[in-house]
């Protein structure tokens, strides 16, 4: 499974995306995801290494879109900086670990109802998001 995701501090707000492949192209149309809830707030996003976020038409959409987002890399292999973590933990604890999942739509059933329910009560991963406060 690749899932693209990105957590809004300050309400616990959950966005993903799943997709097959993590590259420049997924990652684009995940960012224009964000971009139609934050555009009018504006918004800093502060993301992971992955060579995606390296590349340069992802750069150039950053530079495009630099009047309302500001953009910040983690340090090198620092994933306890690194928010989304978080709710990836939240979510091995809470829907997939120590699981058999017989099937993929399995897997997919127990993510969504796992990711809904944060985007439905952002309370339950907000105690997680507190550090990054």
């Amino acid at each position: 499974m690749k899932i693209l995701g990105a957590v809004e501090l300050w309400q616990a707000r959950f966005h993903y995306q799943q997709d097959t492949v993590f590259n420049a192209s997924t990652y684009l149309a995940f960012l224009h995801r964000l971009a139609s809830h934050y555009r009018r707030s504006g918004a800093i996003l502060i993301q992971d290494n992955a060579s995606y976020h390296q590349d340069a038409e992802v750069w150039s959409w950053f530079k495009s879109n630099r009047h309302w987002l500001e953009v910040h890399p983690l340090p090198p292999y620092s994933p306890e900086f690194n928010p989304t973590e978080r709710v990836w933990q939240y979510t091995r604890k809470n829907g997939t670990h120590n699981r058999y999942f017989a099937s993929q739509s399995e897997l997919v059933s127990t993510l969504t109802r796992v990711f809904g329910d944060m985007q439905s009560y952002p309370e339950l991963i907000r105690p997680s998001l507190l550090p990054f406060c």
